[in-house]
């Protein structure tokens, strides 16, 4: 199993006191922990309130997107409501209530381990995964988050993943392949999956890693995993009557650096990058200024990034 792979050093930047034995070798043999009870509930009501006030346009968005499932968009708006039929916003890092995710001091110590001291927040978001319609678009196919990323390097990156509720494998919790950050241990080509009920924007993925064990990731409000930016990882329909949230955020040292994609597998998001900020007035934008644009320092001091 991918899991029993050796390693020699750690990753890891610092212990920082937080992280036990244990934990430390979870991360550097399987790619994630998982830590309980991170974020309170009552911070977790506020992101809530915040989100439905987004979803009934009771606040100004500012530079918010807002994204559809694919199924739902099609549909009838008036037969469900807005928070049903919007399953993820972005770029909410400067928002005044949802920036105490990003802030919060303990979460950043956590994320300190990995990054070192100074970190950028790079990609921040409240996923709200509906019911699925019966099409499965509700699903996100197995994806590695280095493949949308026009940084480096890969182990000074690292992904926080809040649960907002109980979320369960009925409601389509994460699943991970663990160890497969460092088996393949490499960014593989991703592709929009040729999936029968259509696929909601930006979900590429990769293929021939269904034999692969996976583990589901049962998680509590407030439970928060941290995960390698190559680890192998996605999420099942939500089978439930009820929307399942999370908020989350990908987190890089201020000492990586922005690379250029042009001609490797990560050719095909820069692209749909760059006719986004076309479609926005943004003509000259590339997917480096594209990650310029999107991220924040949120402790330390500010280096490449």
């Amino acid at each position: 199993m991918m899991a029993n792979q050796k390693h020699y050093k750690y990753t890891l930047s610092s212990n920082n006191g937080l992280l036990s034995s244990e934990q430390r070798d979870s991360f550097e043999i399987n790619g994630y922990i998982v830590i309980k009870h991170l974020i309170n509930e009552t911070l977790l009501d506020r992101f809530k309130q915040r989100f439905s006030d987004i979803c009934e346009d009771k606040i100004n968005r500012g530079g918010i997107t807002v994204m559809k499932d694919v199924s739902l968009a099609k549909r009838n708006q008036e037969t469900i409501s807005k928070e049903f039929s919007i399953n993820k916003i972005q770029d909410i890092l400067w928002d005044d209530v949802f920036e105490q995710y990003f802030l919060h001091p303990t979460l950043l110590d956590y994320v300190q381990c990995v990054t070192g001291n100074n970190i950028m927040a790079m990609h921040s978001m409240l996923i709200n995964k509906p019911p699925d319609t019966g099409s499965m678009t509700s699903r996100h196919p197995m994806h590695q988050d280095l493949h949308y990323f026009a940084f480096r390097p890969a182990d000074r990156i690292v992904a926080a993943w809040t649960a907002m509720q109980t979320v369960t494998r009925a409601n389509g919790c994460l699943f991970v392949l663990p160890g497969s950050h460092v088996n393949p241990g490499k960014l593989l080509p991703h592709e929009y999956p040729k999936w029968k009920g259509g696929v909601n924007k930006g979900f590429h993925g990769i293929e021939g890693y269904d034999q692969y064990q996976k583990e589901y990731l049962n998680m509590e409000p407030g439970d928060t995993v941290l995960f390698h930016s190559l680890l192998i990882h996605g999420s099942g329909p939500n089978m439930s009557n009820e929307t399942r949230k999370a908020i989350s955020c990908h987190f890089a040292s201020c000492e990586c650096q922005y690379i250029d994609v042009t001609g490797t597998s990560q050719q095909n998001i820069a692209s749909e990058v760059r006719e986004i900020a076309r479609n926005r007035g943004f003509e000259d934008m590339d997917f480096k200024d594209f990650w310029k644009f999107r991220s924040r320092l949120v402790r330390g001091l500010k280096m490449h990034l």
